[in-house]
């Protein structure tokens, strides 16, 4: 019996093939560091305060931010106005919201003037 090159071809192909399939199987274990428990630990640890706030402004130069601050309370006086300053930023807050849904309603009217205006939730420092 003689084989040909195609016959050949094709045995050696269906070896090669079996071989692959067989070299598939295996056991995957996987090692987490304990850096990685610790560091989920800690996200779930950093507080958010319980109020939504709304920042309107921004900037580097403490005099801009006073100004809008004052712009602020001229076209809006129904809420608390705060500069807070986050290295090495000034940021105009407005508001104590207790729930997101106040925070959206007041949103709504700030952003006829302030479209640039975004509702946060401030971390605490306790």
């Amino acid at each position: 019996m003689k084989l040909n090159s195609k016959s050949v071809y094709l045995i050696l192909l269906s070896t090669l093939l079996a071989l692959t399939l067989q070299a598939q199987e295996g056991v995957v274990t996987i090692s987490q560091d304990d850096a990685i428990d610790k560091l989920l630990e800690y996200k779930k640890d950093i507080k958010t305060s319980k109020v939504f706030k709304i920042q309107v402004y921004n900037s580097i130069d403490p005099d801009k931010a006073q100004r809008e601050k004052a712009n602020f309370l001229n076209s809006y006086n129904e809420w608390p106005v705060e500069i807070v300053w986050n290295t090495p930023n000034y940021k105009v807050w407005v508001g104590n919201f207790a729930t997101r849904l106040e925070a959206d309603r007041a949103l709504v009217k700030i952003k006829k003037k302030y479209m640039y205006a975004n509702i946060l939730q401030p971390k605490t420092d306790d």
